[in-house]
Order: C-alpha cells, then structure tokens, then sequence
C-alpha cells in the first residue's frame, strides 16, 4: 500500500492543534530565569525562559506587557502564567505568557488574594459604607514617609490648589517589617487628634514587596474603623493594594489623592465668577420686574384717580350707616319700652277683669252655698237627728228605745224614742 505525504504546513497546523487542545498545555505556570530579552518597537517582549538544563522561547504582547508592575531584564528570576502553542510559519513552539511576576511574588499575591476574598466576604469593601469626602476639608491629614518624595508632592499639589487647607503630617513608616503597625498607630493617632477632615494615606510607587505593608490585614482594619474619611494611594496607577479597596476613595498616586482631597482654587474663582454673573443677571431681572411693577402701579386708577376708590367705599359707608342707625340699641330700647309699657297695660286691665269675674262668681258661689247651709235650713225650723253620730235620713234608721240627737236652731236635745209610727207611702 502506497504512503500519503502530508506538507510541512499541515504537520505544524496539526502541531498546534494539539498543542491547543491540551489542557495541561492551556494554562501553565512556570519558574524560571530571562535571558535573550528583546523589547520590539510595538511593545511585545521576546525572551527565552531557563532553568538549570532546559530552555523555552516566550514572548509577552504588548496588551499584557503594559500592566507589568516591573521591569524584566536579563537574568531576572520570575514567575510566568500562559499557554503553549506552535507558531504555524516557523514550527516553533513557545510560552505565550499572559502575567509575569518576579519569583518570590508568587507567594505574596496568592496571600494577596486570599485575603481579598476575605475581606470582601466580611462586607469591608462594599461601596455602601464608604463616606463622602468633605468639599472643602480645613485641615489634610498625611499618614506616609516625612522624607519620600510622596509628601512632597502632596504638600505642592494642595498648596497650589487650595492653600486654605492646613496638611498634618503622621509620620509612618511604608516598608519593611515594622511599617504595618507604623501605619496603624498613625492612622489611629489621626483619628485621636481629631485635627484633620480626611486622611491620605500612602506612598510612592516600588515593587509589591515595597508596598506589602498596604497589604497587611491589620493596616486594611485601622482603615476601616477610622472614623476620618480615607483616601488610600499607594504607588503608581497600575499598583493594587487591600488598603485600596478598604479606603473611602483610592487615587492612583499620591499626586491623585491630593487632587482628590481638595479643590482647585481656579475652579472655585471660576464657579464664583459664574455665580456673580448669574447673580447679577437675576438681580437686574428682579429689579425690572419690580420697575415694571412700579411703572404700572403709577399708571393705575389707585394713583391717578384715588376719587374712584374713595366713591363707592362712601356709598357702601352710607348704606351701612343707615342698616346701623335702624339697628340702633337705642331706638330698639326705646320701641321696646313702648311695647313693654303697653303690654303692662293690657295686663292690668285684665287683671281688674279677672277680678271682677272672680268677685262675681264668689258672691254667687256664696248664695248658693247659702240656700243648702244647714244652719240657715234650721232658722226655718228642720232640725238634724243623729244616731251614733251618723245622720239619720230615713225612719227606717231608728226604731223604739233608741238614743238620738236632734239639732235645731240654738242647740241639741238627746231624746228616746219610745215609739216609731211611719208615713202610709213609706210601708
């Protein structure tokens, strides 16, 4: 059976394929030594990465090279993370590194990270609790070192920008072992002196050695519990810090922050200006408006023909005065009398008839009570028989050997009966 050939160009398409398609070969991190470093005019970097009996071609493009936070160089020991592929043309392959690190930074990014992921799930990077910086702070507070070039820069910015505010150094220490509880007892003091608005703490710019002091989750802490606001800048724009994501506001430098913490006197004199001119404008507008009040209120029939104003007030007047004077207490008192006395005078009359009725019908009330007075009865000769002290009405009500009482004009007589005779009609 005959053999196929295949070309250079699929053997190395086939390379890369495979290459491409390991995963062991996508992500990979390397230790190793640079030498052959190369720095093309567009940015890329080629270099070859060693170790003590091997080598390996890398090459670094220039949308990662810019985020380097050093600067490799032959010899330079580091720490690379990318992938493995052919180069078609050539049938090369090699390193595409991705992040590169200077060996022994490994270890304190990956530290890095772990307390990032900490701190974060703590809730002390949530941008919720993070205070507003004041607008116009009277005293800058400055936690870095008196004699690095970060103060001085600081003091420059703020003094050309707004020499209204005072700067207080707290003088800390920001490398080496001791400068993690330096920051710390500066941060502290600050917020014991409560002489500064806000805080800047930070400093230049160096390796992630340098800055690990930032790092540290005891400085991350302070800042957190400070009760003045915090703007962290720590190194250059492309430097991260635990610190940066603690602080209230994070500058890029230290040249940042001041910019931040105060404004600009310029922009200040301009926004007056603009404020005056807007000021003026609204005043002048106010004072035609009130002149053209002016000028209509003269021109109005209040100014010009009072007369009109006065005229149907007086009618009104006029009409009032005569309702009142028909309301007048005094009149009203005097038709009251009137009508009293009058009233008075009816009465009486009435009395007087009244009591000549009564008179009247006493006298004949009298007459009659006369005609069946007992007593008168009896001047006429009848008398009143009583029996047991009741009135006897009948000759049925006594019969012989009772006791009576007989009444008659001038006295009593008690008497017995001894015989009892009855009248033909009565039985």
């Amino acid at each position: 059976m005959e053999r196929k050939y295949i070309t250079v160009t699929a053997l190395n398409r086939y390379l890369k394929y495979r290459f491409d398609n390991d995963k062991n070969l996508q992500d990979i991190l390397l230790k190793a030594e640079i030498s052959n470093f190369k720095r093309h005019s567009r940015g890329h970097l080629y270099f070859t990465l060693k170790d003590e009996t091997s080598q390996i071609s890398a090459i670094m493009f220039q949308s990662n090279a810019v985020k380097l936070a050093f600067d490799p160089k032959d010899g330079s020991k580091v720490i690379v993370e990318g992938n493995v592929s052919v180069y078609e043309p050539s049938g090369n392959y090699q390193v595409y590194v991705e992040k590169m690190s200077e060996d022994g930074i490994g270890d304190l990014y990956q530290a890095f990270e772990k307390l990032k992921a900490r701190l974060q799930a703590e809730g002390m990077f949530a941008e919720e609790r993070k205070r507003p910086l004041p607008r116009f702070p009277k005293s800058v507070g400055v936690v870095t070192s008196p004699t690095g070039a970060a103060f001085r820069d600081i003091i420059h910015i703020i003094n050309r920008r707004y020499p209204l505010a005072s700067i207080i150094l707290y003088p800390a220490l920001v490398q080496g072992e001791e400068a993690k509880n330096s920051l710390v007892e500066q941060i502290n003091k600050a917020n014991t002196d409560k002489l500064v608005d806000v805080l800047i703490v930070g400093r230049g710019g160096g390796s992630i050695e340098d800055l690990w002091a930032f790092n540290e989750e005891i400085v991350a802490r302070a800042i957190f519990q400070s009760k003045i606001p915090i703007v962290s800048a720590v190194g250059h724009e492309t430097d991260f810090t635990i610190s940066d994501f603690v602080a209230d506001r994070r500058a890029p430098t230290p040249s940042g922050a001041a910019e931040i913490v105060v404004p600009d006197q310029k922009d200040l004199l301009i926004n007056i200006n603009d404020d005056l001119d807007s000021l003026n404008r609204s005043v002048q507008k106010l004072v035609r408006l009130k002149q053209d009040k002016y000028d209509n209120l003269m021109r109005s029939a209040v100014i010009t023909r009072p007369h009109r104003i006065i005229e149907p007030l007086e009618i009104s007047f006029s009409n009032l005065y005569e309702r009142l004077e028909q309301q007048n207490p005094a009149k009203k008192l005097v038709n009251y009398r009137e009508r009293i006395d009058s009233q008075i005078r009816s009465m009486n009359h009435l009395i007087v008839a009244i009591e000549n009725r009564s008179e009247l019908k006493l006298v004949n009330l009298i007459e009659k009570l006369e005609l069946v007075n007992p007593l008168s009865i009896m001047k006429k000769g009848f008398a009143i028989v009583k029996k047991d002290d009741r009135v006897i009405k009948h000759i049925n009500q006594i019969k012989e050997e009772d006791n009576i009482e007989i009444r008659m004009e001038g006295g009593s007589a008690e008497c017995h009966v001894r015989r009892v005779g009855k009248d033909d009609n009565n039985g």
